[in-house]
């Protein structure tokens, strides 16, 4: 999550929120009725939990002020300003104790963001995530990037690890960049920002470049006269090399065009 505007989706009267994607290629387009529509994006919405967006406001409110607020207070946005239909979202009134502390004054409630909190909270959603993963026989094995959206059979040295791991990945896509290093402290997952060097392979690895030469290889002429060759005879050549050749014609003169007689 960065600060950078996203499309979300309200549904069901504002009770649920919807993350927008969109799916484009150079060359597409839409026939609609006897018109062509020059936009061709094939767009999907698929359901988020808008506490992952309310998240987003608590801590900045938290890192300018760091007090108890109103919620209608904290979750405000000039440059998008329908930011608050998000407290219309039935699941976020409901959701704001897992990521914050609560003071009740009156009949009215304050709350301010908590880290220990929302990590515990993720590491639940981590959890739920990994359970899925398992489920559907998703691969997150060293072989993950060949097989992205493809449910084939597990390998089976995957660890533990590789679920936490892939399952981190995801729901960071959702936090910040500054949240996401502590949830993997707090998943207690290991650094594997400078992996150990693979040895290199003795074979020639194919690529899409040219190859080029290595070696000068007009060096090397068949037809340079005066040299010997070391290729070995064999003995029907050596015996045919002892035979007296003298008086005899060349096999290519037989097939030779025969000279015109003269008067």
């Amino acid at each position: 999550m960065t600060d950078k505007g996203a499309m979300f989706l309200f549904i069901n009267n504002g009770q649920q929120v919807c993350e927008v994607k969109a799916f484009q290629e150079e060359f597409r387009s839409w026939f609609i009725g006897q018109t062509v529509q020059e936009d061709g994006r094939l767009l999907y919405v698929t359901p988020v939990d808008p506490l992952f967006l309310v998240l987003y406001y608590l801590m900045k409110a938290d890192k300018e002020q760091g007090k108890f607020q109103p919620v209608e207070q904290i979750v405000v946005d000039e440059e998008f300003p329908s930011c608050n239909l998000l407290l219309q979202c039935t699941l976020v009134e409901k959701s704001l104790h897992h990521v914050t502390e609560e003071k009740e004054i009156g009949s009215k409630k304050f709350y301010r963001y908590s880290k220990e909190k929302t990590l515990a909270w993720l590491k639940k959603k981590v959890d739920q995530t990994v359970k899925v993963l398992k489920d559907s026989d998703v691969c997150v094995g060293g072989r993950t990037q060949s097989a992205n959206f493809v449910r084939i059979k597990q390998e089976s040295d995957v660890k533990e690890e590789d679920y936490v791991r892939y399952a981190h990945g995801l729901i960071s896509e959702y936090i910040t960049e500054d949240l996401r290093s502590e949830l993997s402290t707090y998943l207690h997952l290991p650094d594997v920002s400078s992996p150990t060097p693979e040895p290199p392979t003795k074979k020639r690895r194919v690529s899409d470049k040219p190859v080029e030469a290595e070696e000068d290889y007009t060096k090397y002429n068949s037809n340079d006269k005066g040299k010997k060759s070391n290729s070995k005879m064999t003995s029907a050549q050596k015996s045919l090399a002892k035979v007296d050749k003298s008086g005899m014609k060349n096999i290519s003169s037989f097939f030779s065009p025969k000279g015109k007689a003269t008067k």
